[in-house]
């Protein structure tokens, strides 16, 4: 047993010949009529705001301009997908919030970090003796300071 779907109904397009006798060489649907006469109109009136003349040639181009708008637009609608839920989700995709790629702020330097020449020492606590440091001083090799190189530093001129 074969049951059949009602998309025999949706296949019609409602669609406008011509008057009759004397019908166009082309079928366009309704829909594709009012959306040709709308993006005609924004089309004519870009053109004069780009600054070309109202002429037999813009017109043309504007004309032709206009055919291959509205058979993209019309491509992207359909019996399921009708004009509206497309306007709506175009305009949703242009609102919609969207992750921020960019980082804040500018880049880092570290010209306002403070530098020191020589590293922290732990201080001595206080109830430890003063002679066993200073024999630890006396032991360690005395090292030139400015010899040293320290990245990052900037040394004395």
């Amino acid at each position: 047993m074969r049951v059949r779907t009602d998309d025999e109904v949706y296949r019609v397009d409602a669609v406008w010949l011509g008057p009759p006798k004397a019908t166009f060489p082309w079928r366009a649907r309704y829909v594709a009529w009012g959306v040709g006469i709308v993006v005609f109109l924004l089309v004519t009136a870009v053109q004069r705001q780009v600054g070309f003349g109202f002429d037999f040639i813009n017109t043309g181009w504007g004309f032709v301009i206009t055919i291959a708008l509205t058979r993209f637009i019309c491509s992207r609608i359909s019996h399921e997908r009708p004009l509206s839920s497309v306007l709506a989700m175009w305009v949703r995709e242009l609102t919609a919030p969207r992750e921020t790629t960019s980082g804040r702020g500018g880049a880092a330097s570290a010209a306002r970090i403070r530098v020191n020449a020589q590293r922290p020492r732990k201080r001595p606590k206080k109830g430890a003796k003063r002679a066993s440091a200073a024999t630890r001083s006396q032991l360690r090799p005395q090292q030139d300071r400015r010899q040293k190189e320290v990245r990052g530093v900037r040394t004395p001129a």
